[in-house]
């Protein structure tokens, strides 16, 4: 039955276009939803509108819902639409009347809002465990590897010298922007929607939403109802976003990773174990992987403007266009995941060729520094800049001329 249901029967075509993916995506907010029917269960027995033991029945039978989904064994079917209603009909089935008052004081719309808001607060979490995972193979990595000479490339030509330890730590550096950004937005989110109902409270029920948000473990809970449901959307496009930037260094890492290991430059050399082959090419060992995480920055790039484009626009209060925006996030989260352990893999196996990297520091790469002793010894920037130009341009006229 569904939680909407009513005295007439949907149009079949209708109830499968409504419904969508998300019996299919809905499977990992099950958890969620159940932590947070059970502390609404505790809720309503604490302020008397539940018996201590029917919200302790409630509980168990939340729990056993939570071991069924762990192993696998918890359905979701197109029927149901949602966890929501799969997991209010198994208490239904099993508690009888009991389980039918597990939605009092609430909205599905609230319900919903706090099962995404208790997922992306773990994803989050697991993304930040990541980050640091591969923030600390980078600055290991960099050690294992100091000091050996690289170039430094503008415009993808050389310019002047660097080192592989300085490279690498450059994306060690860049966690710690992306760290940031996750810190401001885990506290952002880290409000409880529970008794927000529809968006506009729920009229006199005794509900204590402050009781609910702490047995959730959130920092606080709701204080306007319009305002926590206005911010669906809004606080999905800000993880998009995050997962963005962290791919975004990612995929400029694997950019230089795949252009470096190339047999042209041959600076580093990428370990078989991250590389895939060709299927007519038996020497081929092609970096998929990294070509992989370049290509996401695109697609999650793609979904915040997705979401920004279906949450915009729309009238204060939840709209059904706000279900598009689950498998976005979704997704966004489980690719910088994937894209982080990835990288960190790679990092982990990377290997350098300093004999390449040596040869590869042409006399160019050190005009930079001939202008500064010429700036050392009383000569102005300009001038300096100049003869140094200069020099560096008839030698390679010269070179061209000998060819």
């Amino acid at each position: 039955m569904k939680l909407w249901q009513k005295n007439y029967t949907l149009d079949a075509l209708i109830e499968k276009f409504t419904v969508g993916n998300d019996y299919l995506l809905d499977h990992a907010l099950v958890p969620f939803d159940c932590q947070a029917s059970i502390a609404h269960a505790s809720m309503l027995a604490h302020v008397g509108l539940l018996t201590q033991q029917e919200a302790t029945q409630l509980s168990t039978a939340l729990q056993e819902i939570i071991e069924l989904w762990s192993k696998g064994c918890f359905a979701i079917t197109p029927s149901d639409e949602d966890c929501h209603t799969a997991i209010e009909n198994h208490l239904t089935k099993k508690l009888g009347a009991l389980g039918q008052k597990i939605h009092t004081g609430r909205s599905r719309n609230d319900q919903v809002l706090t099962a995404l808001r208790l997922y992306e607060k773990d994803a989050l979490a697991k993304v930040q465990v990541q980050l640091k995972a591969f923030q600390q193979t980078a600055a290991a990595t960099a050690l294992t590897w100091q000091d050996i000479p690289l170039p430094g490339y503008t415009h993808m030509r050389k310019a002047m010298p660097t080192t592989v330890d300085v490279w690498l730590d450059a994306y060690a550096h860049a966690v710690n922007d992306d760290l940031t950004l996750l810190d401001g937005l885990l506290k952002l989110i880290d409000q409880c929607p529970l008794g927000s109902g529809a968006g506009f409270g729920v009229p006199t029920l005794p509900l204590d939403p402050g009781y609910t948000a702490k047995a959730l473990g959130f920092a606080q809970h709701f204080t306007n109802p319009m305002h926590i449901h206005a911010t669906r959307g809004k606080y999905e496009a800000n993880i998009v976003h995050l997962a963005s930037q962290i791919i975004f260094d990612l995929n400029k890492c694997a950019t230089d990773i795949v252009t470096l290991s190339m047999s042209e430059f041959g600076f580093f050399v990428l370990a078989p174990q991250v590389c895939t082959g060709s299927s007519i090419m038996p020497q081929k060992k092609n970096p998929d992987a990294l070509e992989l995480v370049r290509g996401y920055y695109h697609v999650v790039c793609g979904y915040e403007v997705a979401i920004k484009g279906i949450a915009g626009n729309l009238m204060s209060g939840y709209h059904r266009d706000l279900q598009l925006i689950k498998q976005p996030v979704m997704s966004s989260l489980d690719i910088t995941l994937q894209a982080l352990e990835v990288m960190t893999i790679v990092l982990q196996n990377l290997r350098i060729n300093p004999q390449r990297c040596a040869d590869a520091m042409t006399h160019e790469l050190y005009a930079t520094e001939k202008v500064y002793e010429l700036v050392k010894q009383g000569v102005p920037f300009r001038q300096a800049y100049q003869m140094i130009s200069k020099e560096y341009f008839e030698k390679d006229n010269h070179e061209e001329l000998k060819k």
